[in-house]
């Protein structure tokens, strides 16, 4: 049996990272709606995931999108979904990491959670030799001022 590495310490306790899990070629939907599975049915101890995914092509509309913001017709599905953004295509040779914490446990917020998320893209790509940054006005990492 191999014991679950600790991660940091938190009032005393220790949190284990999370589990790591590479699902591959998997759609939009159904993915979708195993994370709200899994957030609905999670407790305190439930340890936190990350799902590095691709998807097939699909667009997501968010909150803040509206039809008329996909500027061509297409036959790609659009799959209306509660996350903030106007319309984000996915496709094949992205890889998409979801964090699926437990931000309380962490100890920390949105804003804290996107740095953190920005700061390793931009160690990882400082690793091959890219020039990246992040910019206080806009979340995200930036390659000569383009996102």
């Amino acid at each position: 049996m191999t014991a679950t590495p600790k991660g940091p310490a938190i009032n005393g306790k220790h949190i284990s990272p999370p589990a790591l899990h590479t699902l591959g070629l998997v759609d939009y939907q159904p993915t979708w709606d195993a994370m709200k599975r899994f957030t609905a049915d999670r407790n305190s101890d439930t340890r936190d995931e990350i799902w590095l995914v691709q998807h097939p092509p699909t667009y997501t509309q968010g909150l803040a999108g509206k039809p008329e913001h996909l500027l061509h017709h297409t036959k790609i599905p659009v799959i209306k979904i509660d996350r903030g953004g106007q319309i984000t295509y996915h496709g094949p040779g992205q890889i998409v990491a979801y964090l699926l914490l437990d931000m309380r446990r962490w100890k920390i917020n949105v804003r804290e959670l996107v740095r953190l998320m920005e700061q390793t893209v931009i160690s990882l790509l400082e690793e091959y030799g890219v020039d990246a940054k992040s910019r206080k006005d806009a979340p995200g990492v930036y390659v000569d001022n383009a996102k």
